[in-house]
């Protein structure tokens, strides 16, 4: 079976992108499960009932997310009641919503999808290693693929937990710094792995923001109020991973990156 992972989507600019583009890439990579992480939807920091149902219309399956999850107040009331929306497992006990979860895809295959969140240059939150040892053993006799979607800065942080759970799950795919890496491999265990999948956004931006923002930040250091913009061509950052439904193995992983141009508003 085929699952597509999409990279960080931001903003207007993204949902747009990645509505046009979906269809394409779905029949293209022949997709049986789609993933996104979605914590940037919503004018660039955040997800709202609106922003994931719009995505959920396009054709995703399953929502993960990240640090970024609690800036819109109504994610907290989303995470409760929306089954295909995740919040990252490593929160402490009480946080609303869920860390993981299996869903059927379109061939049958139960997918197994968990969301970790680094601690490294990170919010303090508890151990994504155990806890993610410990949400594998609930999913694995209920799926017949784990997908890993670990949110983190650090790359060393990421590697690391790659190593740590192959052999143990389908694909670890990392998260949150918008820039796509070009070390995807199969790992010595089985497992599918990419550094950071990227950014599914505004493509003439700094990470998903007015360069122009940025860049007076950088040269002048004062504070900058972070502007996502609303139109122009989008950056689709995403993997393909091929996997064996029967042992939950990978077979491969493809990178995807278009920069794709849709109409101004």
């Amino acid at each position: 079976m085929n699952i597509l992972f999409i990279g960080d989507v931001v903003g207007r600019v993204g949902r747009t992108g990645l509505t046009d583009g979906l269809p394409g890439l779905v029949h293209e990579h022949n997709v049986d499960f789609v993933i996104a992480n979605g914590e940037n939807a919503a004018g660039g920091k955040g997800l709202t009932s609106p922003t994931a149902q719009e995505l959920f219309t396009a054709g995703v399956d399953c929502l993960t997310s990240g640090n970024h999850i609690w800036a819109q107040r109504e994610a907290y009331e989303l995470l409760d009641r929306h089954p295909r929306v995740l919040r990252p497992a490593n929160y402490p006990p009480g946080a609303p919503g869920r860390g993981a979860a299996v869903y059927q895809a379109a061939d049958g295959t139960k997918v197994g999808v968990l969301n970790l969140l680094g601690r490294t240059f990170m919010d303090p939150v508890d151990c994504p290693f155990r806890r993610g040892e410990q949400e594998i053993k609930n999913l694995a006799p209920q799926a017949d693929v784990i997908i890993v979607d670990f949110h983190a800065e650090a790359t060393s942080e990421k590697r690391a937990m790659g190593f740590f759970l192959d052999g143990q799950v389908t694909a670890v795919i990392g998260t949150h710094t918008h820039v796509q890496t070009s070390d995807e491999q199969i790992l010595a265990g089985g497992s599918a792995y990419i550094t950071d999948c990227g950014m599914t956004g505004p493509l003439d931006t700094v990470i998903g923001a007015k360069k122009e923002v940025i860049i007076n930040r950088f040269v002048n250091r004062l504070p900058q109020r972070f502007e996502v913009p609303k139109h122009g061509p989008c950056l689709i950052s995403a993997v393909v991973i091929q996997c064996n439904r029967a042992n939950g193995v990978a077979q491969a992983i493809t990178r995807i990156s278009i920069a794709s141009r849709h109409p101004e508003p």
